[in-house]
Formats: C-alpha cells, structure tokens, sequence
C-alpha cells in the first residue's frame, strides 16, 4: 500500500509538470498572436488586401490566423452573419487553448487527498506496530511516521505548483482572448466601414 500511493504521488507529479510546460509552450503570445500575421491584420484596410493577409495566414498558422481565415471568407456575407461565423469558431479556439487546465485544476484537487490518503496510512501502521509489539519497536515507528509526513509534503509539493500553473494559465488564456477579440473586431470594423459600428465578437472568445 505504501509503495501504491507514493507511486501514485509520482505519476501525478509527472503529469503536472508535463501540463504545465506544454501550456507554458502553446500559450505564449507569439504562437498565439504571430507578430507577422498582426502586422498583416493591422494593414489590411480594404478588401483588395485580403488575399494577402491570407497568405500570411497559411504562412503563419495559429488560433489569431484560424478566426481571420474565418473571417476573410465570409466578408460577402452580412456583418452580423459574419460574426456569428466567427463566435461559433472562437469556441473552438478558446476550448483549444484551454486544453490541458482541467487536468491542472485536477490534480490540484487530488493531490493534497493522495498526500491525506498516506498520511492516514501511516498513522494506522504506526499505531498498529504500537499495538502489536509496544512502544520499543521502533523501527516502525519511524517508518510509520516518515510515511505519513513523507505523503503530505509530496501532496503540497504537487498541489502548490498546479495550483499556481492554473492560476496563472487560467488569466493568460483570458488575456490572449480578449485580444484575440479585438484584433477580430478592428480587423471587421475596417471591412465594413459604412455598417452601423458594433462590437465584433462580444463574449465570442472569453473562457468559461
């Protein structure tokens, strides 16, 4: 049992920290928001430069290139049709970039319980040994005792990190929305110059 449950403490340490560098990789702005394809967005004033702010798109493939490339095929259509195109992908991309931080926000949950789980362990090894041979068994005494301190520190040396990665994902992922948001927003509003302004994307890529 003991050995089960400190594996059990490794394997969710090792998740942890594989979910933490990959979200830490695929949420940095310039995967997300390519500083080429904004340039490209921010210059693209008319709909004869489109096609080229297209190409920059298949050039730069990211969440920002996948909403313009939505948004560019649906210029011919009403505004207000085009933004509902572009709300119904924004889920998915927000989804995308959101993989990975319920598995951070789980094992946050579960790990201080695994440590728990150890800690209770311990104590019934060790008050068992105590009431088995008495108090001058030692050995596992301190086996007992090293087990369950050896399982709380494990959960919280698990849970602190997780639960920081989460945090601090969580607010990244909101930030990169929301200016995911109003380059699509600036991006139409430059398309449809004679349309009664109105916000683009409203709520359309802001995480649950």
């Amino acid at each position: 049992m003991e050995l089960f449950i400190l594996s059990v403490l490794v394997l969710t340490s090792v998740v942890s920290v594989t979910f933490i560098i990959e979200r830490g990789l695929a949420l940095r702005r310039r995967r997300v928001i390519p500083p080429n394809l904004e340039a490209a967005l921010n210059s693209c004033h008319s709909g004869a430069e489109v096609p080229m702010l297209r190409r920059v798109c298949e050039q730069e493939p990211s969440p920002l290139s996948e909403l313009v490339v939505v948004a560019a095929d649906h210029l011919s259509w009403p505004k207000a049709e085009n933004v509902e195109a572009l709300q119904t992908r924004s889920r998915h991309v927000v989804a995308r970039l959101e993989r990975g931080l319920v598995v951070l926000e789980i094992v946050t949950g579960i790990a201080p319980l695994l440590g728990l789980v150890g800690t209770i362990y311990g104590l019934i090894t060790l008050f068992g040994s105590l009431g088995e041979a008495g108090v001058n068994e030692h050995a596992e005494f301190a086996r007992g005792i090293a087990l369950a301190l050896n399982a709380t520190l494990m959960g919280l040396m698990i849970a602190i990190p997780s639960l920081a990665a989460w945090s601090y994902y969580s607010r990244r992922v909101e930030a990169l929305a929301l200016e995911l948001e109003r380059l699509c927003d600036e991006f139409l509003r430059r398309q449809y110059p004679h349309r009664k302004k109105e916000k683009v994307v409203p709520n359309a890529v802001h995480p649950a």
